[in-house]
């Protein structure tokens, strides 16, 4: 999801920095130039960062939901990899394949008569 957001973001720049004179809308609003744009964005962000000072319960619930996170994905980490060890450390016993059987004993060498049968040249 922040990808899009990202993407999003950047690709309404690229949108703002092309050159084009499309004048005002129907609204009569002024088309914004690139560095208006620049400017409003980087006071966006300000705005954004700013956002602790004016409502501090919602840093704490972010900060709370940031550690859960944090935690959930460490357990998550320590589980996959307690699993991959298990599975790296003993072999599997259990499962029947299709092998031969110990108290079979094949000959060392096998004598099959093959006929060959080969193109004449011209």
């Amino acid at each position: 999801m922040g990808f899009l957001i990202r993407a999003a973001f950047w690709f309404s720049l690229v949108l703002l920095a092309l050159p084009l004179g499309v004048g005002s809308d129907d609204a009569g609003r002024e088309s914004v130039g690139p560095l208006q744009a620049l400017f409003a964005a980087r006071e966006a962000v300000g705005d954004i960062a700013g956002i602790c000072e004016r409502k501090p319960d919602v840093c704490e619930t972010g900060k709370s939901a940031m550690h859960t996170i944090t935690a959930r994905a460490k357990e998550t980490a320590k589980i996959a990899a307690a699993m991959l060890d298990d599975k790296a450390a003993e072999p599997d016993t259990v499962t029947t394949t299709g092998s031969v059987p110990e108290e079979i004993v094949l000959p060392a060498k096998v004598d099959l008569p093959v006929k060959v049968h080969l193109p004449a040249k011209n």
